[in-house]
């Protein structure tokens, strides 16, 4: 049976790649293909689809009911037009985005259409600001430094602390609830759309900006990464020329990753947008208590593709294994499964591949991709069967991909039409992110799978800042040794925190499944102790050995950053956060550490 998307061999493009060395070692990959022109603006594909497929479903969301709230395609065309006009008639100041703070919602989508479609700048900022803290501090200086035209939330009840503390002037628009000077977000869909809706989209150039995407922000305020037109149409063209399945067979998505990060923005609703596919926003996550609503999504959607993160994949297995039903539903039309925003796990494929033979008999297709907020996101992808975990795929057509030599490793730089042209208001921070030949510095370091056959793709090897070296000298490769521990915890073991910063050894900080917590305690050290031995039997060396480990009791903190809201750990935040159990695990005299 074919492992390509749809049982169809010409689905995905040929893999191919051309190498150009460099002086000193470094070379470049490219695509052969030139890029095919891509459309001016993100309001093309809307106007496309509302003329082409008028009745077709575009944007679903749990309603509260329980059922679906569907709008078609023209049904969306009709509210993002009512929506940009009423924008234009509030006469917003120029140069001011409209900003987001809500998690993903159908109204969201409308508003952000709208708002591009008039040639203005949407900013989605993460709802953790608001939702997971008391402590308006940061986003209270994100808007400050945003300076808003329009503020947007869902509900006044859980954004409005925040946004009725701030002391910016933006007009504010709610889904439910009001506060003094805010608007119900029911009234902006009462205008009747004039031409002058039409007038501003046709002055839209490729060059202008269309959204605002915040970098991460763990330490100070979060850099303002411009998001223009041509990037962000540019990537889509690039990627369809790899996966021609794209323009044969329409993309059902359920997708909970964020609008306010590239990955769910970008990547997957652009992507929908793009081709004419329908996106069902889920109200789950990875999260207990929450994963379990997107399995019940899962089971009544039944998407032909699934974007996740690996946490994602590891909350949703449990549910998977222990119910060949629910297994059956989720497998039934899924052409392929998509993972990125942290290394997956061997053993995490292993056993999504698992379940997915007991319940039918053809194989799945396992890809990924690789990028950031920067590139629009994809800057490379895999688009033909791989066997196992670690490879994110070839350039794309358009695509450069430079490979300097760094401290043992080869980071990787980026340019082509889909890298963004600078950081918001931030000169100085622009200039630093490119070097002398214009490649976009990602800060991430890759190798060839296969040195003699560059096209067998690129290995993703680790963050360059990430890593560390011991007291000996020696460098530690956190990506690939935090992969390797997790493959040798499972599954047990949902992600580990890698430790040994100018020290003579390396230690985990060990953070178990939740069914993992319902174990005997003494079994559970009995299962790390046993996988740390199994590790130093591999005899890799002191730099991908660790020695000890400490579990931890409680899980990574979303509202101490620990967790990002795509569902990955941040190492830096977990060890500034945990420095006291760093220190135990080195003192010597703890007996929570587990050694092998």
């Amino acid at each position: 049976m074919t492992a390509f998307p749809f049982a169809d061999p010409a689905s995905l493009a040929p893999r191919r790649t051309v190498r150009r060395d460099l002086p000193g070692g470094g070379f470049i990959l490219s695509h052969p293909d030139p890029l095919q022109p891509p459309v001016r603006c993100i309001g093309d594909w809307l106007e496309q689809w509302a003329r082409a497929t008028p009745g077709a479903l575009f944007l679903a969301e749990r309603d509260a009911s329980g059922g679906w709230r569907r709008m078609t395609y023209a049904q969306v065309r009709n509210a993002a037009g009512r929506v940009a006009q009423s924008l234009l008639d509030m006469q917003l100041p120029p140069g001011k985005p409209v900003v987001v703070l809500s998690d993903n919602s159908v109204d969201a989508a409308l508003l952000g259409l709208a708002t591009m479609h008039i040639g203005r700048a949407i900013c989605t900022v993460s709802s953790a600001y608001c939702r997971l803290t008391k402590d308006y501090a940061k986003i209270h200086g994100i808007l400050d430094a945003l300076d808003p035209a329009l503020v947007y939330a869902s509900d006044a009840a859980v954004y409005g602390p925040a946004l009725g503390t701030w002391s910016g002037t933006a007009p504010l628009v709610f889904g439910t609830g009001s506060l003094p000077r805010s608007q119900p977000f029911s009234l902006l869909l009462e205008a009747n759309e004039t031409p002058a809706v039409l007038q501003a989209f046709a002055a839209i150039r490729p060059d202008d900006h269309a959204k605002y995407l915040l970098t991460s922000g763990s330490t100070g305020l979060p850099k303002v990464v411009v998001n223009t037109h041509r990037m962000l149409c540019a990537n889509q063209q690039q990627v369809a020329q790899v996966w021609p399945f794209l323009d044969r067979h329409p993309l059902v998505l359920l997708d909970w990753l964020p609008w306010s990060h590239t990955f769910g923005a970008n990547h997957n609703l652009n992507m929908v947008l793009a081709h004419g596919g329908s996106l069902y926003v889920d109200d789950g996550r990875p999260a207990p208590g929450l994963v379990e609503k997107t399995l019940r999504n899962l089971r009544e959607v039944k998407p032909n593709f699934y974007f996740n993160v690996p946490r994602g994949f590891d909350m949703l297995l449990p549910f998977l294994e222990q119910d060949d039903a629910a297994a059956r539903d989720v497998f039934e039309r899924l052409e392929g499964v998509f993972y990125a925003g942290a290394a997956l796990p061997q053993s995490l494929w292993q056993r999504l591949e698992a379940v997915a033979c007991k319940v039918r008999a053809r194989p799945l297709w396992f890809t990924s991709a690789w990028g950031s907020t920067e590139t629009s996101p994809a800057a490379t992808e895999v688009h033909w069967p791989i066997a196992r975990a670690g490879c994110i795929g070839l350039p794309l057509p358009g695509v450069e991909l430079k490979f300097v030599p760094n401290g043992g490793k080869l980071e990787m730089r980026v340019r082509g039409p889909n890298v963004f042209p600078g950081y918001r208001n931030a000169p100085e921070l622009t200039a630093s992110a490119f070097d002398e030949d214009g490649f976009y510095l990602i800060g991430d370091a890759g190798k060839l799978v296969d040195e003699a056959d560059p096209a067998q793709g690129v290995a993703f090897d680790g963050r360059v800042a990430e890593d560390f070296k011991l007291t000996s000298g020696t460098w530690v490769n956190v990506g690939m040794l935090r992969t390797r521990v997790v493959t040798a915890m499972a599954p047990h073991v949902a992600d580990v925190v890698v430790t040994g910063h100018d020290r003579e050894d390396i230690g985990l900080l060990v953070f178990p499944t939740v069914p993992a917590k319902s174990l005997p305690a003494q079994a559970l050290r009995a299962h790390v102790q046993a996988a740390l031995r199994a590790l130093a039997a591999e005899g890799a060396g002191s730099a991908q050995t660790p020695t000890r480990a400490l579990l931890q009791d409680e899980p990574p903190s979303p509202d101490a950053g620990e967790i990002t809201d795509k569902g990955y750990i941040n190492q830096r935040a977990v060890l500034v956060r945990r420095q006291a159990d760093v220190e135990a695990l080195y003192a010597g005299a703890d007996a929570r550490v587990i050694r092998p």
